[in-house]
């Protein structure tokens, strides 16, 4: 039978220093609790020689907080390139001395559900994470619950938001198809969804900086239907038919996110076009998984998810509050050989 230890408490060491249990927490867990250096000092190293190891159960409990960072997570731990914002969220929380719980929510289990069982572990504070960015809606009770949203924005703009920056990421990857020479640009964006509206944003923005005219006609929907999902049915052939089959052509093309890229490299070599000799293909995501082992690697721009990640940990821990209702991260341009 496997013996059990007794755990070392603040009163075993409080009898046999001869103080009281209020004198070894301070010295211990409050500095600034008025006592003198030497018992201070004294206290700690018993406690230090015997093992003492606090319980936090029952500091938190007293506290009515415990070392936990919750999340709330919307389909988010499924995906597996967006489940680096929760690995990044839990390297940073135990930086700052605190572990992560997360708990999974979708169409079967609602936030309040999810929240509620955070809560019962008394986390010092709770966050709400989606898998793509989209407007989510809570009841006000939630409002008051959720510290910061991560890769989502709160329809009431009352609750802090850290996204990536959309916008900015489609004029980088725009700019950088100008820098390699290219001036036709087509664009297969993501009907229905935020991350197409900005990055349709952007993409006009870099041209209009470079005084190059967008071709209306050549910003076509990857997708069928009015938003895009990994399930919705492809467009990508017929756009690419759509494309190739007159003149003019263009000589580089913008995919919404690394799948659709995927199926522009096939489409373009049934038309007999060279990646990048003919077509430059660029993309957002940085799905490595896909990105890395296309022929030739795709240039694409990495969804800042780690950066996301250490954000929300800094203001879930209060390292750093939140500056503004919204921050948008930067993504990284990651660039191979496709360009």
């Amino acid at each position: 039978m496997q013996r059990t230890v007794a755990r070392l408490s603040l009163q075993d060491l409080a009898s046999r220093l001869d103080v009281s249990v209020k004198t070894v927490s301070g010295a211990l867990h409050d500095d600034s609790i008025r006592m003198a250096d030497s018992t201070r000092l004294r206290i700690r190293a018993l406690a230090a020689e015997l093992g003492y190891e606090p319980n936090i159960v029952a500091r938190g409990m007293r506290q009515g907080v415990m070392p936990i960072l919750g999340i709330v997570a919307e389909g988010l731990i499924t995906q597996p390139f967006a489940t680096e914002i929760v690995r990044s969220l839990d390297n940073s929380a135990r930086g700052y001395g605190l572990s992560l719980f997360v708990t999974n929510v979708g169409a079967s289990r609602r936030v309040e559900r999810g929240v509620a069982e955070v809560r019962r572990l008394l986390p010092k504070a709770i966050g709400f994470a989606t898998m793509y960015h989209h407007v989510v809606a809570f009841a006000p009770a939630m409002r008051d619950a959720i510290s910061v949203t991560i890769n989502c924005r709160e329809e009431s703009g009352s609750i802090p938001a850290i996204v990536p920056d959309e916008r900015r990421a489609a004029a980088t990857i725009v700019e950088h198809l100008f820098g390699r020479g290219r001036r036709r640009i087509a664009f297969l964006n993501l009907p229905g969804l935020i991350a197409g509206r900005l990055r349709e944003d952007g993409f006009r923005d870099a041209h209009a900086a470079r005084a190059v005219a967008v071709t209306e006609s050549w910003i076509l929907p990857a997708t069928r239907g009015a938003r895009y999902t990994e399930y919705a049915r492809s467009r990508v052939a017929e756009c690419i038919e759509h494309l190739f089959t007159r003149f003019p052509q263009p000589d580089a093309i913008l995919c919404g996110n690394d799948r659709v890229a995927l199926e522009v490299y096939g489409a373009l070599r049934r038309h007999g076009r060279s990646i990048p000799d003919d077509v430059a293909v660029a993309s957002f995501d940085n799905q490595t998984e896909i990105a890395r082992r296309l022929d030739p690697p795709l240039t694409t721009m990495a969804l800042p998810h780690r950066v996301m990640g250490r954000r929300a940990a800094e203001i879930l821990a209060g390292a750093r509050p939140a500056e503004q209702k919204i921050e948008e991260i930067p993504f990284r341009l990651v660039e191979r050989a496709s360009t």
